[in-house]
């Protein structure tokens, strides 16, 4: 909400968007290069070759460097949140590893989600856990990732998959009370957020439901491979973990300390150490695995318990599949995330600093004729904000700070801003790869944006389903005269 918009008054549209245009060439041809690897560092010196070039456009026009050096820092600073998640994010997917909650939750979820009603379950069991605790990111790095698992275990695409969690998740991020953006935004438009949730409830929940639909369709549809050979993974998993639901206590521990409003990075780090508690206990022979150890010692116990917490971890069983599934890249595993989203913050901060965001935002104003074209030109802004500013908050912020006015002329209440806002700046962030949550989702759950784009059906459905109310008329709420 702090966020500082800088207008360069200088600056004309064109100049706006010759780095963008670059950034997008340039990225392509990049991806067309090293296909899936892009990621690995190439798209990252990509982003700051799109900062030079913007920079350039800032130095013709007079912007200091100075200034664009504390736009960067600024945005840098702003992520330093997401960074320790994603960090913490990392242990804790190491120590629910060898603790056996992830393989548990897997155990059973072969059981119990029947592949023929997986991806629809997948969808709801999402939506509900990130409803309660808020945070998509929580949801996906803790059941989302054994969604995966078992995904992977039934032979669905991951892409498949990880478009059904993230679904699932951006519903509940975009509806709960708890979540971030869905304070931020009325907070931006000038809406009450009770008002906010159930006005934007009369475009989410047809959305959600089309989603359901279609992956139940899917889901009836397709065959699996996974369904033959359960029998033989759980006896896998079986030989190489204690399963027990007495490990769910973690995941509910952090669950409930979420939903109290515990602090993430609080939560996410008692989990952590409670996944490694629990290993101890439950699991001496994966935890010995890990340090080749024939007793568990407490010198052991704490080796292969940092081990797993940090570096790359991996469990063995007898059914190949299972050993790529097992596998935890600890903190250092995130690091390639973090590298992807430090450099969007200096494409970003550049951008910021030489007056390109503001401009294009004010072209897209100016372009709104109807009551139609301002939520167009809502929408068209948060997109571009998410693959330019590459950060969802500055998809809310800055298109919330610039079309406050526009729709109070226009009568219209600030329910419909708001709304707005989320269909398209939260839920959009998650299909760009460069963007800080399209670059966490992919980095958590192990797919591509690539992969997972035609499948993340909620959140490219969503500002649609915005555009066709205003297009039809269906409610539009007005001002009410005091």
């Amino acid at each position: 909400m702090d966020t500082n918009i800088i207008d360069n008054k200088e600056l004309s549209i064109w100049e706006a968007l010759i780095p963008v245009i670059a950034l997008v060439g340039m990225l392509a041809y990049n991806v067309y290069v090293f296909g899936d690897d892009a990621l690995s560092g190439s798209n990252q010196f990509v982003l700051l070759l799109g900062a030079a070039v913007a920079a350039v456009i800032g130095f013709l026009n007079e912007v200091s460097y100075k200034k664009m050096i504390e736009e960067i820092s600024s945005n840098i600073r702003s992520t330093v949140g997401a960074i320790l998640i994603l960090l913490f994010v990392g242990s804790l997917a190491g120590t629910w590893l060898i603790s056996g909650i992830i393989p548990s939750m897997i155990y059973y979820g072969l059981q119990i989600l029947h592949p023929s009603i997986f991806l629809p379950a997948t969808v709801i069991i999402c939506a509900i856990i990130s409803l309660a605790t808020g945070s998509s990111w929580t949801t996906s790095a803790t059941v989302g990732i054994a969604l995966i698992g078992i995904g992977k275990a039934i032979g669905l695409p991951l892409g498949m998959v990880a478009g059904a969690v993230l679904s699932g998740a951006y519903f509940g991020d975009k509806m709960s009370p708890l979540s971030d953006t869905t304070n931020l935004a009325p907070a931006m438009a000038g809406a009450d957020l009770f008002d906010h949730i159930r006005y934007m409830a009369l475009t989410t929940v047809p959305t959600v439901v089309i989603t359901i639909i279609i992956f139940a369709i899917i889901s009836a549809t397709r065959e699996t491979a996974g369904s033959a050979d359960n029998t033989v993974i759980l006896a896998a998993i079986n030989e190489s973990f204690y399963i027990s639901g007495w490990l769910f206590l973690v995941p509910a521990a952090v669950i409930f300390m979420i939903i109290k409003k515990t602090p993430p990075l609080i939560a996410l780090m008692i989990g952590t150490l409670l996944g490694a508690v629990f290993a101890i206990i439950f699991q001496p022979a994966a935890v010995n695995s890990i340090t080749g150890a024939t007793s568990l010692s407490v010198e052991s116990a704490y080796k292969g318990v940092m081990t797993a917490m940090t570096v790359d971890t991996a469990i063995e069983t007898s059914n190949a599949e299972l050993n790529d599934l097992f596998t935890a890249g600890g903190m250092a595993g995130m690091l390639g995330t973090i590298w992807l989203i430090i450099c969007a913050m200096v494409f970003g901060g550049v951008m910021d600093a030489i007056g390109a965001l503001a401009r294009i935002s004010q072209t897209l104003l100016n372009m709104a004729q109807s009551v139609f074209g301002l939520f167009a030109s809502t929408v068209a802004s948060c997109l571009a904000l998410n693959v330019t500013a590459s950060d969802q908050y500055l998809a809310i912020v800055v298109p919330g700070k610039m079309f406050e006015k526009a729709y109070a002329d226009r009568g219209l209440a600030p329910e419909n801003l708001s709304r707005t806002l989320e269909d398209s700046g939260t839920v959009t962030s998650v299909l760009v790869p460069w963007n800080t949550c399209g670059a966490y989702q992919s980095g958590v759950l192990g797919v591509s944006v690539a992969e997972y784009f035609i499948y993340a059906i909620f959140n490219y459905l969503s500002p649609f389903m915005t555009l066709l109310y205003a297009a039809l008329g269906i409610k539009i709420k007005q001002l009410t005269k005091a």
